[in-house]
């Protein structure tokens, strides 16, 4: 069982959270403020750990400049802001993701879980490259630009989570029910299956050179799609 280390202020949200997560099939450890995550941090590990930004005795941030001293364990921030300072403080930082409230919390654990695999595929590093590469198109994940043959391409939330799916899994073979769970309710609303596809043909609009035979996002009949390596 994965153990998540959950440092949120609001015990009514914590206990959801708690209750939410542990229904998934996590451990969930609850602390209400800085001093005692620490408390929590030197006493065992943890898979995962969730970081309110603001806390009574200090801030988010200031747990996640202790544990990244030491140790590289996944980190998502919840903000209550999602201004683009907050953001970006954040993930330099070394967080992994954050999340804004008010949030689904099927939104919340679809990320949990696409943080964890990326941390199972790297041997536990867990890094997003500060650049990653998909043929001719160039993802810079600080800025969350998107860059094809120099020029920008401006996407959506949801289609830029999309394409970073597909360039995190060079030649991998994804089914359609990954790549949902991958971008599930970035937008705010429940992405189906059909809204998938039309997703895709608007990411290969903009990224492919030939969208109809496309070579940066190709079909597997049956499977699903695998990004061209």
């Amino acid at each position: 069982m994965q153990k998540i280390l959950l440092v949120e202020d609001d015990k009514t949200i914590a206990l959801g959270l708690e209750y939410s997560l542990g229904q998934d099939g996590f451990a969930v450890t609850v602390c209400h403020d800085v001093c005692s995550a620490l408390s929590a941090l030197g006493i065992q590990n943890f898979d995962l750990i969730i970081l309110d930004l603001s806390l009574p005795d200090g801030s988010g941030y200031d747990v996640c400049k202790a544990v990244r001293a030491n140790s590289d364990v996944p980190v998502i921030f919840l903000t209550a802001c999602d201004d683009e300072v907050n953001v970006v403080m954040g993930l330099d930082m070394g967080a992994d993701d954050y999340i804004t409230k008010p949030f689904r919390i099927r939104e919340l654990v679809s990320r949990i879980k696409t943080v964890l695999r990326r941390y199972q595929r790297t041997g536990g590093s867990g890094r997003i490259r500060a650049e990653i590469a998909l043929g001719d198109v160039l993802i810079n994940t600080a800025q969350a630009k998107v860059y094809k043959k120099g020029a920008e391409v401006q996407l959506t939330a949801l289609e830029y989570r999309l394409l970073l799916t597909f360039a995190s899994n060079p030649g991998q073979v994804l089914s359609r029910a990954q790549l949902l769970e991958g971008i599930w309710d970035v937008a705010g609303d429940y992405v189906n299956d059909n809204t998938l596809t039309v997703y895709i043909k608007r990411l290969r609009d903009k990224i492919e050179a030939d969208p109809q035979q496309p070579a940066l996002i190709q079909t597997v009949r049956g499977l699903g799609y695998r990004a061209g390596e």
